[in-house]
């Protein structure tokens, strides 16, 4: 028998940057049921959702393949919506597809929240390490900085986008490399398999990927 899980996009679905690896990890026992805040939203709409000073800032990815920054408290109504939506489609459990911070969803069934499984997995791994953290925006360093905190025994974060430039993921591995980093922890559901194994190639340091470590812990729960 099939399975259901949702799959909740803070930006537009489908989002085919993401969803097929996640997939490759589930096997075909189980269906994916994608939602996005963004979906039906015109450019205006995604406009107004912009952060303002003092907004906690998300990046995330439209259908077109651009990015976009979004106010993470503007969209959680959307997000509310598409878990419904889900849900009432017959997902048994719902992976958020962001590693950002959020506040708690009204669901019945089980949420999976990346930041939170990503936090715990590499606090594990990390004890006596020093951790490099790459995440999409400059203007997410400072947030980032404080939310790893105490993880390993020392922390340095550096900025690039999967969304952009791949050349700026390379350097901002060698910055953390050159800090003498050993491990690595790309923080954004947009970083993909590729990057992973290339950042990994390219300086021998582990690498943590959200989506596959995510996409693992649901497949525990559900199989």
């Amino acid at each position: 028998m099939t399975r259901k899980v949702g799959a909740i996009t803070i930006g537009q679905s489908p989002r085919v940057d993401v969803v097929p690896e996640i997939k490759e990890i589930l096997g075909d026992s189980i269906e994916v049921l994608e939602a996005g805040a963004l979906d039906g939203l015109t450019r205006e709409e995604i406009a107004a959702l912009a952060p303002g000073p003092g907004d906690y800032v998300l990046v995330t990815r439209l259908r077109d393949g651009s990015s976009v920054r979004i106010a993470e408290e503007k969209i959680l109504p959307l997000m509310q919506a598409r878990i419904d939506g889900v849900v009432a489609a017959g997902a048994e459990a719902v992976l958020l597809l962001c590693t950002g911070e959020f506040p708690p969803f009204s669901c019945r069934r089980l949420i999976l929240k990346p930041q939170l499984i990503l936090h715990h997995f590499t606090a594990a791994v990390a004890t006596g390490r020093r951790l490099g953290v790459i995440v999409p925006d400059a203007g997410q360093v400072e947030e980032t900085r404080k939310r790893w905190a105490g993880v390993g025994s020392d922390l340095a974060v550096e900025a690039a986008s999967p969304y952009g430039p791949v050349d700026a993921i390379w350097e901002a591995a060698a910055r953390l490399q050159a800090w003498q980093a050993e491990l690595f922890v790309l923080d954004c559901i947009g970083f993909n398999m590729s990057m992973k194994r290339e950042i990994n190639r390219r300086t021998g340091i582990p690498v943590i990927l959200p989506r596959a470590v995510a996409a693992r812990t649901l497949i525990e729960l559900v199989s």
